[in-house]
């Protein structure tokens, strides 16, 4: 029978009132059933457990009321960011900066950081009270994974397949930036849809414009992060032309382009000063739809 002493990590990670239950030595996988039920801050418990075995360290991020951003590295060559995307992103972090810059934000690393095994980063943050965040994959753009109710970390003083799981910042972790946990939050409804607000001049659903507005609401709905005030911007463009035209009405096309904006987690009033612009752009070239006489 072995007996090992837990590493520093797990107690002090018990201390801090995080969740701990032990991963399959050199590996990412847990080493018991049940695991988040059976994650424990007890210190006893998890000297007999480590007691076992030279485990890893795992940390169950929903009752340990953390929210931790997982910055991912490429894979290899083949393992590129979307097409469109500016070429000084070239892996999680740089997708977060990015997404930051997006929204107008400060990049969020004053809070505890980890080095993964592959050269990535984990933040942790404190989870939002009254709010249950869920783990997700890519949401928040390339490369950006987040662990939070129902999910788990590899802690530090963890060793998978030769490389060490490090920390970089030893602070508490802070509060979840308020923008990053809009953009985790499940949409609650739709977007208002464009029914709300009349977007023709006239009464009549001519096809093609009604083509044009989805096409470029789609373009809005589709952008990934990094590239969505450019698009909105586009879709704008592209419409301001149909309004200037007299085709369509300037107030409908804004109501239904910073809808779908702020479904995609832009803020309003940066939605509405993209679309402005926009509008303002397409202006000076008016364009108008053929129409075949009665």
């Amino acid at each position: 029978m072995h007996h090992n002493t837990p590493p520093p990590g797990v107690l002090l990670s018990a201390e801090r009132g995080w969740h701990v239950f032990p991963l399959v030595p050199g590996d990412k996988r847990p080493a018991v059933r049940s695991w988040e039920s059976r994650a424990t801050t007890e210190p006893d418990r998890l000297t007999r457990c480590w007691s076992a075995d030279a485990y890893n360290l795992g940390i169950a991020t929903g009752p340990s009321r953390l929210v931790v951003v997982d910055l991912d590295v490429p894979k290899g060559d083949h393992d590129r960011p979307p097409a469109g995307t500016p070429r000084r992103v070239a892996d999680g972090a740089d997708m977060l900066g990015l997404l930051a810059e997006e929204h107008g934000e400060r990049y969020p690393s004053d809070t505890y950081t980890v080095r993964t095994g592959s050269g990535g980063f984990h933040l942790y943050f404190t989870a939002p009270f009254g709010t249950e965040l869920r783990n997700s994959a890519g949401k928040l753009g390339w490369k950006i994974d987040t662990r939070a109710c129902g999910g788990f970390v590899v802690g530090a003083g963890s060793n998978v397949d030769g490389r060490s799981y490090e920390v970089v910042r030893e602070s508490a972790p802070a509060p979840l930036p308020g923008w990053l946990a809009k953009l985790l939050l499940p949409p609650s409804m739709p977007p208002q849809g464009p029914s709300d607000v009349s977007l023709f001049v006239s009464g009549g659903l001519d096809r093609y414009l009604t083509a044009a507005i989805e096409g470029e609401a789609q373009r809005v709905a589709r952008a990934f992060a990094g590239n969505r005030n450019n698009a909105l911007y586009q879709a704008s463009v592209a419409l301001g032309q149909l309004v200037a035209g007299g085709e369509l009405a300037a107030g409908g096309v804004t109501a239904r382009l910073v809808s779908e904006a702020v479904g995609k987690g832009l803020h309003e009033a940066e939605a509405r000063r993209t679309v402005a612009s926009g509008l303002r752009a397409g202006a000076r070239k008016p364009r108008t739809v053929a129409r075949r006489a009665a």
